[in-house]
């Protein structure tokens, strides 16, 4: 057979010559014709795969859609809230009592345990009362003798009246009896100074307490010497009321100035503000109490003035030097929306929540906070009263405008059960 004349991409046809006409058998890969006979071949291969799908029988493998999440909304709480301004702040005795011998000499006994609670006028060290007892004997002695020099005086000066009535001593010499008179009642009186001191010495050995309250570690143990008016004995602390001091900031201080004149909140140095108190490992505020001074100048260092408040501590529960957390009432009453805490999520340097529409799907809304009232957050801006925010179950949205089976409860409330919030069955359907 004579060889086919081809001349396709430059071949001669001389270049054929000799070749076996099984070289030319057709195929849609061969690079003769390469555009044409590729295309053709995938249109083929598509054919191929479309018969074999469109096949009675043929199963889709598309998945079905999933149901939407089920989520808990709460409508946004709206009410009138009065804010609170929190400090921090520290616990302080109402009398703090270094407690200092007032006579030296040797400890002879300690009459209290470490700790306790005691009374006004109880007992706590005794000092070696011997030297102080014979010093008030002998003032004692000294005032008697005193007195009986002051008697006979007196005897004498009355006889020399007489005397000098009838002419029987001189006018010098009465007068000296009259002085002698004088100068021993005067001795009398020193001497009786000089008893009530020695007295009060003896009394002093006897170290009380000068309040009601706890008494702290014996800084001095019996047998070692004191100094009147120098060492340190232990200290003595009330316990009935506390006070709590803590720092307000100058803008606070100056935004209550405001108010004040605006009349919306009475002068703190003229009225006892409420303060609530809670301890480190207290998560409310349990604690009531007021505000009683207000310092008359800011610390120039901080920028801060210094606050105290009273508390009742019948319970015994507030130690001096306990960490608290104070909250101060900052307004009056206002109309605020309010949140809840978990509703609340963040996208870098914004808050942000989802709200559901009226078509059941998740919407996004930026706001703005304000401040923390009554366990919720206050939102300034960014929702409406109408509004349904999403509170439990936000971490099942994954993009705004998704649908989403709400379940209504209310703010604060937990998680509706899971019975509600599921969607339900087929067979229900």
């Amino acid at each position: 057979m004579p060889a086919p004349h081809i001349e396709d991409e430059g071949l001669a046809p001389h270049s054929l010559q000799g070749q076996s006409p099984r070289w030319f058998a057709w195929s849609p890969f061969r690079t003769s014709n390469r555009k044409g006979l590729t295309v053709a071949g995938a249109v083929v291969a598509a054919g191929l795969i479309g018969s074999a799908l469109s096949a009675p029988g043929a199963k889709s493998s598309a998945p079905a859609a999933p149901p939407p999440p089920a989520v808990s909304a709460a409508a946004v709480l709206a009410k009138s809230v009065t804010y609170w301004d929190e400090f921090p702040g520290r616990v302080a005795a109402i009398d703090n009592v270094e407690i200092r011998p007032r006579v030296g000499g040797y400890i002879e006994s300690i009459k209290f345990r470490e700790g306790d609670e005691v009374k006004k006028g109880d007992v706590l060290f005794v000092i070696d009362r011997r030297p102080f007892q014979a010093q008030a004997s002998r003032a004692e002695a000294e005032l008697v003798r005193a007195h009986t020099q002051a008697d006979l005086a007196k005897t004498q000066a009355d006889r020399a009246q007489k005397l000098l009535d009838g002419r029987v001593i001189s006018q010098e010499e009465f007068d000296q009896r009259i002085a002698a008179h004088a100068e021993a009642s005067a001795a009398v009186r020193a001497a009786e100074a000089a008893a009530q001191s020695a007295r009060l010495d003896l009394e002093f050995t006897e170290v009380r307490s000068p309040i009601d309250g706890r008494a702290g570690q014996a800084l001095i143990t019996a047998g070692n010497l004191v100094n009147p008016n120098q060492s340190l004995l232990t200290t003595v602390v009330s316990l009935d009321k506390v006070y709590v001091y803590f720092e307000s900031d100058e803008q606070t201080f100056l935004r209550y100035a405001e108010m004040g004149q605006r009349g919306e909140r009475s002068a703190s140095q003229d009225a006892r503000h409420p303060v609530r108190v809670a301890l480190a490992d207290e998560k409310d505020f349990p604690r009531q109490g007021y505000l009683d001074f207000v310092d008359n100048h800011l610390d120039p260092a901080t920028g801060t003035i210094r606050v105290r408040a009273v508390l009742e501590n019948k319970d015994r529960s507030l130690t001096p030097g306990l960490f608290a957390r104070v909250k101060l009432l900052g307004s009056g009453k206002v109309d605020a929306l309010l949140v809840d805490e978990k509703a609340i999520l963040t996208d870098q340097d914004r808050k942000y929540v989802y709200v559901v529409d009226d078509q059941n799907r998740a919407v996004r809304r930026d706001i703005t906070l304000g401040r923390e009232s009554e366990g919720f957050r206050v939102v300034t801006s960014g929702l409406t009263p109408a509004d349904r925010v999403i509170v439990h179950g936000v971490q099942k949205i994954f993009m705004p405008g998704m649908p989403v089976n709400p379940s209504e409860i209310q703010m604060g409330a937990p998680p509706a059960s899971a019975e509600a919030q599921s969607p339900k069955s087929e067979s229900q359907s």
